[in-house]
């Protein structure tokens, strides 16, 4: 299977916190599934690092990429297609990033690890 993590999932993963469902953790620790961060996340968590949002990921925001490499994940770059899927997306969800995410996950194939149920409005599978 091909997961895609969400923001919340990632940063959930990363520090071990309980939060991130049962079924969450054993797709992510699945080695026969391939586990992909977007770019959009890695834009949100430097983003809301820099607002003082997320001042607990300091020792991960220099260096998401080599984070993300050690966890064995691959990223996900934005594409034009995606960006042009995320902007065509209906409905009233506003968050830039989620949106992304929704495109990436429709236009690749994936499967969303998130809890966040608006992303099932769209079309879209996601796990939790």
């Amino acid at each position: 299977m091909r997961l895609l993590l969400d923001t919340h999932a990632l940063l959930w993963w990363l520090a071990g916190d309980e939060a991130l469902s049962a079924a969450a953790r054993m797709a992510i620790g699945d080695d026969g599934n391939m586990v992909y961060v977007s770019a959009a996340s890695t834009w949100e968590i430097a983003t809301k690092h820099r607002i003082g949002k997320l001042p607990h990921v300091a020792a991960i925001a220099g260096d998401l990429d080599a984070t993300i490499r050690a966890q064995g994940f691959l990223g996900l770059p934005i594409s034009l297609r995606h960006g042009e899927r995320a902007g065509a997306l209906p409905g009233p969800h506003r968050d830039p990033f989620d949106r992304m995410l929704i495109a990436q996950a429709m236009t690749e194939g994936m499967v969303l690890v998130s809890n966040e149920r608006v992303f099932d409005d769209y079309a879209v599978g996601r796990m939790w």
